[in-house]
């Protein structure tokens, strides 16, 4: 294997900023080697491929890892064993993007398994590494043997403000109303990917060609590092007579009785049961002369020009439907009595259950990566079961597929939710697909909208998606699909997912099969998938047509209040022990937010109520007048000291007593008046003055004769008493006050409540619908 002679440093600029790559310094006994940089952020990208092909494949064994190092960004893992394990969505999303850029230019021959490794080795907190690693993929393999039509490019673009910025930082994703990653060749576009706020067609398309012009930037940058230090390609064993023969005699043995099957324009299972047969017929008549792999080889070649021919030349699709034609289509929610809300999206046999979850904030997914998010309380989780295509298999963990048709989902949900602040709920959605035949990510978009809508999320509007195929022939005609199926899926040049609003596009994902997509088709393809998305969303609205006005009786309720900022201590408590305990004499949900943004949840009113008084009490200031209901936690000789407030005690004297049946108790409850508030913070109580001069006795009782004070040691020295002080027990004595305060305005109010602008707590109520209304 050679190696260049000391590394090699090429840097263009990209953007704002410039992308620098460097090989032969690390990795050097990997096939292919490369860092890439941008800011500090600094990615090693390495590609491997085994010395022998697979014999027993038909498919191209690649796999691509993202190894996100928490290192690169100063963290040690949260884990219990403080190690990285299994890559987080991020991750597997990365490796997605990076896949799905570089596998159609890996030649269909290749069968050795070719292995690509990005890790992140460095991590700012401006620039994501996902751009670099797909970058450093493109050129690992350029400079490597391994056969690969590129190079790539890929850069990310946004929509600011009606500005386009090409690889923007994290601070201007998250303000950008378009989020679009786009891979490249010179010649044609490769890869897609966008999240967006319900931006137009037209912003799409021309986001899509200044990412094309970025990627001619990485891509000479590429290729002059592939001139210095690539290695010669490997070629590959010419198999194209025996492919051509096998494909003729497939031909002679069932192109006739493919097409009737075809032209019954049956279901899938009886298309696929019918075509099954005739490929295990030509298996058997053709295993003499060649091995069964190259005969299913052949007769998928034949199937594929088969249907692709009756789509272009006869106008036909293989369940009989026109190009633009939708499938029938049947809506429905509330079917499921003890869950928040719940939607079934059925379109031709493609068929999604979507259920939502509202839960308090405290259940936001807390994220583990070496990005600057650690949360999200947006969920949505896609399960894919075999029973969907009436498969028996092995059920396990999500795959990689299952999270990124997920996570599509979640991102076309994500723009037209509520924001915390109208609606502070931790939101899960779970879409199970119950059958399969095309395109379910996008009937888990439907589902998860209406299921929401279910729910009583005040969604920004209903959203809707739907999947888009391409049929091209060397002639140069072609043809757009509106809701494909399975088969069109595989056979097809294109698979391009468009979800969204009625007023734009809110998710895209797009796949290229050949190289030849030209931009009229595709500003064809986007507005043939906008008129697809208005059908649907109509269909939808005959189900639901807008969020319900309260909801489930099983979701928790929510309220939020707000509470000074310096007093969030206080009701955390040392170490927890506060709101630990309120919590579990509520059983509500608390959380504490660094504004001071308190949201509390529970199912049950009465919880909900006791949780925001203990909260409330917390926090609210005292004011002399104020009427409060405590109890007794320390006696003394000369009154008792009552505790008011958790932490806040004030001083009861005999005389203030009033007539009290009884010598006072310890943990006694009784009913007193802030009758002063000194300097220092310390408070005296009095029930004379709250029931009058005889205590509250009845009528033509005698009052309860006065008790001279005992005197305090430290009154002629100025010092506060044992307990006293700010906050603390204890009272003061006369020659201490302030003579001149007086009771604030409104006078005693019962029950103790805070007081506008008196330090109490402001409040809102969700209940879903509408959004948040004031109490």
């Amino acid at each position: 294997m050679s190696t260049i002679a000391s590394p090699l440093v090429i840097q263009r600029l990209v953007g704002d900023q410039p992308i620098i790559i460097e090989t032969g310094k690390l990795a050097l006994q990997a096939h292919g080697s490369v860092t890439v940089r941008r800011g500090d952020t600094i990615v090693l990208a390495t590609a491997v491929m085994s010395d022998k092909a697979r014999p027993d494949i038909d498919f191209l064994p690649l796999t691509v890892e993202y190894e996100e190092r928490l290192y690169s960004a100063g963290k040690i893992p949260g884990s219990f064993f403080r190690r990285e394990g299994r890559p987080g969505q991020e991750a597997i999303l990365a490796c997605r993007l990076t896949d799905r850029s570089i596998r159609p230019l890996i030649p269909k021959g290749v069968h050795n398994d070719v292995q690509i490794i990005i890790t992140v080795l460095s991590a700012d907190p401006e620039h994501p590494a996902e751009i670099l690693g797909m970058v450093g993929t493109s050129a690992a393999l350029s400079i490597s043997q391994i056969p690969f039509e590129g190079p790539i490019g890929s850069c990310r673009v946004a929509y600011k403000d009606g500005q386009y910025i090409i690889n923007p930082t994290y601070q201007e994703i998250s303000e950008s109303q378009l989020n679009m990653v786009v891979s490249s060749t010179e010649d044609a576009i490769i890869m897609v990917e966008a999240g967006s706020n319900e931006v137009s067609e037209e912003v799409i398309l021309e986001g899509i060609r200044q990412a094309r012009e970025a990627n001619q930037v990485v891509i000479s940058l590429i290729q002059e590092l592939a001139s210095q230090a690539g290695k010669p390609k490997l070629e590959l064993a010419g198999e194209a007579d025996e492919t051509a023969e096998i494909l003729n005699q497939v031909k002679t043995l069932v192109q006739e009785r493919m097409q009737e099957v075809l032209g019954r324009n049956a279901f899938k299972a009886e298309r696929d049961e019918g075509l099954d047969s005739l490929e295990e017929e030509a298996q058997e008549r053709l295993a003499d002369s060649y091995p069964a792999q190259k005969v299913a080889e052949g007769f998928k070649q034949v199937l594929k020009g088969e249907v692709r021919s009756r789509i272009l030349h006869q106008g036909v699709r293989p369940d009989g439907r026109a190009r633009e034609e939708i499938r029938p289509i049947t809506c429905e929610v509330g079917l499921l009595p003890r869950t928040h809300g719940s939607g079934l999206f059925t379109r031709g046999q493609t068929q999604v259950l979507s259920v939502a979850t509202l839960a308090s904030l405290n259940m936001r997914q807390t994220l583990d990566t070496v990005g600057p998010d650690g949360t999200k309380r947006f969920m949505h989780h896609y399960n894919f079961p075999p029973y969907s295509t009436g498969e028996a298999r092995r059920v396990g963990s999500p795959g990689r597929r299952e999270i990124g048709h997920g996570a599509l989902a979640e991102r076309a949900i994500l723009a037209a939710l509520p924001n915390e602040e109208e609606f502070p709920y931790a939101i899960r959605v779970v879409s199970e697909c119950l059958g399969s035949n095309g395109s379910t990510s996008m009937g888990s978009v439907c589902g998860t909208s209406m299921a929401l809508m279910d729910a009583g999320v005040p969604m920004k509007a209903p959203v809707a998606g739907i999947a888009m195929g391409l049929v091209t022939d060397p002639d140069g005609q072609y043809a757009i699909l509106s809701d494909i199926q399975g088969i069109e899926d595989f056979l097809g040049d294109m698979d391009f997912k468009v979800a969204g609003t009625a007023q734009g596009i809110n998710a895209l994902q797009m796949d290229i099969k050949f190289t030849g997509l030209t931009t009229g088709m595709l500003s064809e393809a986007l507005e043939q998938a906008r008129i697809g998305r208005l059908f649907i969303l109509d269909k939808m609205s005959e189900a639901i047509s807008q969020p319900r006005e309260q909801m489930s009786p099983y979701a928790p309720k929510m309220i939020r209040i707000q509470i000074p900022v310096e007093k969030i201590g206080l009701v955390i408590g040392p170490g927890g022990r506060v709101i630990r305990a309120i919590i579990e004499e509520t059983g509500a949900s608390i959380d504490v937010a660094d504004d001071g943004g308190v949201t509390i949840g529970s199912s049950d009113q009465a919880m909900l109520d006791l949780a925001r008084s203990k909260i409330e009490g917390l926090t609210r200031d005292l004011v002399v007048g104020d009427i409060m209901t405590g109890k007794i936690a320390r006696i003394t000789n000369f009154g008792a000291f009552v505790e008011l407030l958790p932490g806040k005690d004030g001083l009861l004297r005999t005389e203030e007593m009033g007539d009290m049946e009884g010598e006072p108790q310890m943990g006694q409850e009784i009913t007193v008046m802030i009758q002063e508030i000194d300097s220092m913070g310390r408070v005296n109580l009095s029930r004379r003055a709250l029931f009058g001069g005889n205590g509250g006795a009845p009528s033509g009782a005698a009052p309860r004769p006065q008790q001279s004070r005992p005197p305090f040691p430290d009154r002629d020295r100025g010092r506060p008493r044992p307990g006293g002080g700010p906050g603390g027990r204890g009272g003061f004595n006369a020659g201490d006050r302030d003579r001149g305060r007086r009771p604030g305005p409104g006078g005693p109010r019962p029950g103790g409540g805070s007081r506008p602008g008196a330090g109490g707590t402001s409040e809102r109520t969700f209940l879903g619908g509408s959004g948040s209304q004031p109490r």
